[in-house]
């Protein structure tokens, strides 16, 4: 259940394992990771769409997949926007080991690798932190980049200024909100996009020299969060190339190079050009899922032996 995965769940553990299995994917050898493009089923009754996402690992014994939903929701509904669930398999027999909440282990598993985005392609001396959006994904990346880093000033829009209010309230460190996109942005070292909009609202002449953006929204062919000024101007990393030309419209519709996947940065394959400005643009993968389904099995599996 989800209280379960929140309390085995931790960024110390989870990181690493990420960075390791981001390294192991771009290598693109098939007994480490076997991951197709994620399966997209229009539920455009429901204004919606229902992704699969599979991952076979196979030196590391993990089969895995994750069901996820998402909608677009009239303002003010009370159904949730994302429901997902994460299923852990035994690779040999073929049957079901653990069944997750998933809500948690995507909105960890999202910021721990935009967190390792910014460890790898940030200025070490960033200060500043934008966060555009005040959702579940902007929580669970405010947690982690004040974990892993430490900025001088935290800064937080949303197109209401109530929610940015209210989710402020929620947090523990002193956050700057403003219903301003080019105030939050302007002079930011590290900016991450965690919205639900479907045109650009972060414009590349607001963006400082060198800083680094950690795009997570608009996960759509037709969807963006970043202008063209912004794509063509920056060096272009993702998580995987395939990924990217499918499904993200940041890329597609502005007809961006992608410079390097970020397993090519931690395999040192490709360089990480902390002097540019950089922008990571983050469709999430199976195999993002399947490290910490495995990681939440094996702990639970340890404490019930300990029972």
């Amino acid at each position: 259940c989800k209280a379960d995965v929140e309390e085995l769940l931790l960024y110390r553990d989870l990181v690493p394992l990420l960075e390791e299995a981001l390294g192991k994917f771009s290598t693109r050898d098939t007994e480490e990771v076997i991951q197709s493009v994620r399966t997209a089923v229009p539920l455009s009754k429901h204004s919606g769409f229902m992704l699969l996402m599979p991952t076979y690992m196979e030196k590391d014994a993990v089969l895995c997949t994750k069901f996820v939903c998402m909608y677009k929701r009239e303002e003010g509904s009370t159904l949730p926007a994302v429901n997902a669930t994460v299923v852990l398999l035994d690779p040999e027999r073929g049957n079901v080991k653990a069944v997750m909440d998933g809500e948690v282990i995507t909105a960890m598993r999202t910021a721990a690798v935009s967190a390792i985005s910014s460890k790898l392609l940030m200025d070490p001396g960033a200060e500043v932190l934008t966060i555009l959006g005040t959702g579940t994904q902007a929580l669970s990346h405010y947690n982690v980049f004040t974990e892993m880093f430490s900025f001088k000033e935290v800064r937080v829009w949303s197109r209401s200024i109530e929610r940015a209010e209210s989710f402020v309230r929620s947090l523990k460190g002193p956050v700057t909100v403003s219903s301003s996109v080019e105030e939050v942005v302007r002079g930011a070292d590290v900016i991450v996009t965690v919205t639900r909009c479907t045109e650009p609202i972060l414009m590349g002449r607001w963006v400082k020299p060198g800083a680094h953006v950690a795009a997570v929204g608009a996960c759509r062919p037709d969807r963006r969060e970043l202008d063209d000024t912004l794509m063509k101007e920056a060096v272009v990393y993702v998580d995987s190339r395939e990924g990217a030309m499918a499904e993200s419209g940041d890329v597609i519709l502005s007809g961006a190079e992608i410079f390097a996947e970020l397993g090519d940065v931690i395999n040192r394959v490709k360089p990480a050009l902390r002097n540019k400005t950089t922008v990571f643009k983050s469709l999430g993968m199976g195999i993002e899922d399947a490290v910490p389904a495995k990681l939440i099995f094996d702990k639970w599996k340890a404490k019930s032996s300990s029972l």
